[in-house]
């Protein structure tokens, strides 16, 4: 499944939303608007929920009754490669792809060190505004005048990650959902922007799967707080649900690890990425193409069926990432993986017994990890 970033994208959320509050001049936003059917408001709440994927919450509809409600009159988005948090929300935050916002993955190979980069807890990544250089929406939104406040928890607030895809506007810091709840429908008692961040489906899929009881239960605490936040609209107002990605359950007789697998390891200087969307990163010099292609031939003779390998180049002309920026281009793998079905591919000298351990992930190309609900209630 090749990103749609032309169509149905998560990049035209805030975009389409800020044109329906009458935003001028953000980039695509009367495109976006058109796309996604949202009409003029006043005020607007957009939900964005960690790893809820639109097949994963079509199959486990039966514990949300309020979001299984609007479903059968909505379409779902695409999001960008890789499908996950840091690209999604980059691409979210300032309607740009990844190839231009920098955030590539989970972690990155920092040009300026040589060494691993996480773009969520943003350890080893430097400013934020130097790797991610986009306007935000965020930015555009109360440059027009219109106030924006993001919801979450308080140790986002100022995150690398937080100032890199969502700066501008205020942070309302809130712990439990209800509370969260709470302070949008304040928020939106005027004209506003309200973002509302919840990350507890995500965190239980990691933990425990997608098809497990616990995400069950997650689900549908997730469900009657969205079914009171939508009750209590004040008129005039949108409420956007949408995600960040999808989530698959791995199979772990199907899993790598690069530092037990020489097949994998040699020629590589670094990977990068995460289980499910692999950057490869081998020695510059002269040669490094002609060392690419080995590397590539050695990971499709191991992996076979269980990954689509391909030159970064490749990935790059092929639009994976979307348009690509002279100083991102450095920040996709010399070769770039991305799984299939449910494996995985690790690396035990940089990622720790319990990240490599998670039974939900996501990254790839998948369906079942690209696409999106997108839900939305007209108060």
């Amino acid at each position: 499944m090749v990103p749609d970033y032309a169509g149905r994208y998560l990049g035209g959320v805030l975009p389409a939303v800020a044109d329906a509050l009458g935003v001028p001049d953000v980039p695509g936003g009367a495109q976006a608007r058109a796309r996604l059917g949202l009409p003029r408001q006043q005020r607007a709440c957009v939900v964005l929920v960690d790893g809820l994927g639109q097949h994963n919450l079509a199959e486990r509809a039966g514990h949300a009754p309020f979001l299984r409600s609007l479903l059968a009159d909505s379409a779902p988005l695409s999001v960008g490669y890789p499908s996950t948090t840091a690209a999604s929300l980059g691409s979210f935050g300032t309607g740009a792809a990844p190839g231009r916002t920098g955030l590539v993955g989970y972690t990155a190979r920092n040009p300026r060190t040589g060494s691993l980069a996480n773009l969520v807890s943003w350890d080893g990544a430097g400013p934020a505004r130097e790797w991610q250089r986009e306007t935000t929406v965020f930015e555009r939104v109360t440059a027009a005048g219109v106030p924006v406040t993001s919801v979450g928890p308080a140790r986002f607030a100022g995150s690398g990650l937080t100032e890199a895809a969502l700066r501008g506007g205020s942070y309302r810091a809130a712990e439990p959902l209800a509370d969260r709840v709470d302070v949008a429908l304040f928020e939106l008692m005027g004209p506003a922007l309200v973002y509302l961040y919840w990350g507890d489906v995500d965190k239980v899929g990691h933990h425990h799967g997608w098809g497990s009881r616990q995400w069950g239960d997650a689900l549908s605490a997730l469900d009657r707080e969205l079914g009171r936040l939508a009750r209590s609209l004040p008129t005039g107002t949108s409420l956007i649900v949408t995600a960040d990605h999808g989530m698959v359950d791995v199979d772990r007789s199907r899993r790598w690890d690069v530092a037990k697998t020489p097949a994998l390891a040699d020629g590589v200087q670094l990977v990068a990425g995460e289980p499910r969307a692999v950057h490869v990163h081998v020695e510059p010099g002269a040669d490094a193409r002609e060392r690419a292609e080995a590397v590539a031939l050695r990971w499709r003779e191991t992996l076979g069926d269980a990954a689509f390998v391909t030159l970064g180049d490749h990935a790059v002309e092929a639009g994976w990432f979307g348009p690509v920026a002279e100083h991102v281009r450095p920040l996709i793998g010399d070769v770039v993986v991305a799984m299939r079905g449910r494996a995985t591919v690790v690396d035990s000298r940089t990622q720790s017994q319990g990240s490599m351990d998670l039974v939900g992930v996501h990254g790839s190309l998948t369906p079942m990890e690209m696409s999106v609900p997108f839900l939305a209630v007209h108060a």
